[in-house]
């Protein structure tokens, strides 16, 4: 049982790193992932850049130190510059990810995102409300766990999160290694939080005028009925 427990888990994290690395691929060709006509993306990334590219900046300097301290241990030198390689793209994969995958509003719904790390579907039709709410989760006394089991999934960026968002049922997020999370209350980032809850408005509005627009030929059939006589319903009936 605990055997293909891990086994599922080293899988979601084999999935995970593939999403990253493919991260590094849309960022270099300068495009982003599921974002659709008439869709709009809502960024996050900014934040957290500062930190990333310092820890990548770190992490180069870290590896010329160690090529020269291990110059006489070859094979020594040559596993640290490759797992140092690798901290290096996995840092840049993390920034890329959260480029590349914004969060998205669309006609059909908001696709709220952590980088390639978790992908929240809110159908528009679930929202009950939207607002600015600048929080930082990490300073409030309730640990994330007991803020989850009130039905509350944060996705902080820097530390940070701006976007409220109060649904009437609850959606299901998935987690990293798999993890489940009912929540009625979605709190993200956004680079410009003002902006985003002013996008998600406008696609709520959008969809409540187009609900209450009569369908089509409705109208011009009861303007027809109202102006002549329909036979056993007030016609005039010749003596």
């Amino acid at each position: 049982m605990g055997g293909s427990g891990s086994v599922g888990k080293g899988r979601l994290l084999l999935a995970y790193e593939g999403r990253w690395m493919a991260g590094l691929g849309l960022w270099v060709a300068r495009r982003r992932h599921g974002v659709g006509a008439g869709e709009r993306p809502l960024g996050y990334a900014r934040a957290q850049a500062p930190m990333m590219y310092g820890f990548a900046f770190v992490c180069v300097v870290e590896t010329v130190g160690l090529g020269f301290l291990l110059a006489d241990h070859p094979v020594v030198h040559w596993v640290m510059l490759v797992l140092d390689v690798y901290t290096v793209a996995m840092v840049l994969g993390f920034q890329a990810a959260a480029v590349t995958r914004p969060h998205v509003v669309g006609p059909g719904g908001l696709r709220v995102r952590s980088g390639a790390r978790m992908d929240v579907w809110i159908p528009l039709e679930r929202i009950a409300s939207v607002r600015y709410d600048l929080r930082f989760p990490k300073t409030e006394p309730a640990g994330r766990l007991a803020v989850e089991r009130d039905g509350v999934l944060e996705l902080p960026v820097a530390a940070q999160t701006c976007v409220s968002v109060e649904l009437t049922e609850p959606v299901t997020a998935v987690k990293l290694l798999g993890q489940r999370v009912a929540a009625r209350t979605v709190r993200f980032h956004a680079d410009e939080g003002r902006a985003a809850v002013a996008a998600i408005r406008e696609r709520l509005a959008a969809r409540e005028s187009a609900a209450e627009q009569p369908v089509a030929g409705q109208s011009v059939v009861g303007q027809s009925i109202a102006g002549q006589p329909v036979a056993g319903k007030g016609a005039a009936t010749p003596v």
